[in-house]
């Protein structure tokens, strides 16, 4: 029998509260498990100590037995010191999806024609605005 260490949550709709449980892998999130090891309640502060209570010993004994902790979970126990969680390193997680790469390249490509409109539009008027100095110099030197 596979055994997981799992959250299953309780409270009410938009309150949550989890407890964490041992419990088989192929059982329901919030079914039937085996021993209940400990409780998570997201409400309270980061720095609450209830926010995350563990009862090490179960845990360490459970994971002698082979129940493998979800991720969350996994975390807990090595704030608890049960079990260390090795580093992970996904460079691919903050780059953007297709479809906001081909947007931000339209952007791109929108924004540097009007940098060229632009750069044009002065251009041209240039010439336009020193003879026009000097056609007022002509009508006040009358």
């Amino acid at each position: 029998m596979a055994l997981s260490i799992r959250l299953s949550r309780g409270g009410s709709k938009k309150r949550p509260y989890y407890r964490i449980v041992v419990a088989d892998a192929r059982s329901p999130r919030d079914g039937k498990f085996i021993e209940k090891i400990g409780n998570y309640n997201p409400l309270l502060g980061k720095d609450d100590e209830k926010r995350v209570v563990l009862d090490g010993e179960r845990a360490k004994h459970w994971l002698s037995n082979g129940a493998q902790p979800t991720d969350r979970v996994a975390r807990f126990l090595d704030q608890a010191g049960v079990r260390e969680r090795p580093a992970r390193s996904n460079p691919n997680k903050g780059k953007p999806g297709e479809k906001a790469t081909e947007r931000a390249e339209e952007r791109a490509e929108k924004l540097k024609a009007q940098e060229e409109a632009a750069a044009a539009a002065a251009a041209a008027p240039a010439p336009a605005a020193e003879e026009a100095p000097a056609a007022e110099a002509e009508t006040a030197e009358q």
